[in-house]
């Protein structure tokens, strides 16, 4: 646990308490949502010299301390009123989430996704698909930065569900660039959506295996691999798909086939952007026969097309997420090392979370920095493979 004070004169008296209330050892007074009646209630703990705390090691209540901590920073408070600081009612309440803006628990719908995307067969097949597509919508629309952190964070370090999280990954960033870039009609979204998700059905189980593979590719798998477009198509034709934008862009994900979006139909628009997001995810994601390429390079190789012209598409992906994407741990000229948690206008200067101090220790608790200083600009990516810290994504994205 990690307690600190409440300001006792902001707890309401007839609502529901927004977090559990404890004394300095820890010891739960008053559980979530404990209605304090009358105000001889919070006498009778203070008046035995009991100091009302709340543990900010949960989330919500986490994701409050951090925040006011850095709006007190970034207001250039006096370090002795921060020190002082106590939390109020009011600043717990923010953080706590509602429904349709709660962060999900990453790993449960990995291994969600992981599944649909691994067993594509039977009646529920689309209903259950039509409800990820759902969620992940909702996370990319209220979300975007801690979604893309999160996404960014597993596919570079959890192999075993590579294929789920690589088409989630690939949603979220052509969302994200056909919203704020493209600005490409909204109802164009669920279709783009579906085509991310279920492009690489008919390869997922082998797209997981090829990630812990050494060797080289059998004559078996080149084939799959090849023929996993059109399989795919096949598999949602008779599945009831009549949606043809969605069948073409995942028949054509594939397909190089450069030129202005504008001259394309809205079919191929989708494949080409699926098709440069799913090459750029890859490339920036590590296997066990193969380094992870470096950002710069990997986006340097989706901003030109096959003819080295300015790829339209590439450019704006690059755009959506940025040079130092959410996700990726960078290197910051006071020798601090961070990852990237949330973008900024300048898109060579986003948000960090420093994980390691100058002197190459782990941080106790990770601080939040701007990166638009000199002492604190990026200087270069550093490789998740070199990160030795492990991460409480929970924690990291409440910083967001």
């Amino acid at each position: 646990m990690n307690l600190i004070a409440v300001n006792t004169a902001t707890l309401r008296l007839g609502q529901p308490l927004p977090f559990a209330l404890r004394n300095e050892q820890g010891v739960l007074l008053a559980h979530k949502g404990y209605i304090i009646t009358e105000r001889e209630e919070i006498t009778y703990w203070t008046s035995r010299g009991m100091t009302l705390c709340v543990d900010v090691d949960a989330a919500d209540n986490h994701r409050a301390y951090v925040g006011k901590l850095y709006d007190m920073v970034r207001t250039e408070t006096p370090l002795g009123d921060i020190a002082e600081m106590q939390l109020e009612v009011s600043d717990l309440a923010k953080g706590t989430a509602t429904e349709a803006t709660r962060i999900p628990d990453w790993t449960a719908l990995q291994i969600r996704a992981n599944g649909l995307l691994r067993d594509p067969q039977g009646d529920q097949f689309l209903p259950r698909l039509e409800k990820l597509y759902t969620e992940l919508h909702t996370l990319v629309e209220h979300h975007p930065d801690a979604t893309l952190c999160a996404l960014m964070h597993l596919s570079a370090t959890e192999v075993q569900m590579y294929s789920a999280t690589h088409a989630m990954l690939v949603y979220v960033v052509c969302s994200l660039a056909a919203r704020e870039v493209l600005n490409w009609p909204s109802d164009q979204d669920a279709t783009l959506g579906k085509a991310a998700l279920t492009m690489n059905i008919a390869m997922t189980a082998l797209q997981d295996e090829l990630t812990v593979q050494n060797q080289a590719l059998t004559a078996k798998q080149i084939e799959a691999v090849e023929q996993h477009a059109q399989r795919a198509f096949s598999m949602l034709v008779a599945m009831g798909v009549d949606n043809e934008d969605w069948l073409l862009a995942v028949r054509h994900h594939h397909d190089r086939a450069p030129g202005p979006l504008e001259a394309k139909t809205v079919a191929m628009r989708l494949a080409r952007l699926l098709q440069l997001a799913d090459t750029f995810i890859a490339r920036l994601s590590p296997r066990v026969g193969r380094l992870s390429m470096p950002p710069n390079a990997a986006m340097q190789a989706c901003y030109f097309d096959e003819k080295q012209h300015v790829d339209q598409a590439g450019a704006a992906l690059i755009k959506a997420v940025g040079v130092y994407s959410p996700g990726v741990y960078v290197r910051l000229a006071n020798g601090e090392v961070a990852m990237v948690i949330r973008r900024s206008a300048n898109t060579t200067a986003p948000r960090v979370a420093v994980i390691i101090n100058r002197d190459g220790m782990p941080m106790g608790e990770m601080i939040v920095r701007e990166t638009n200083m000199p002492t604190t600009k990026i200087i270069g990516h550093v490789p998740h493979r070199e990160v030795k810290v492990q991460v409480q994504l929970e924690k990291l994205l409440a910083l967001i």
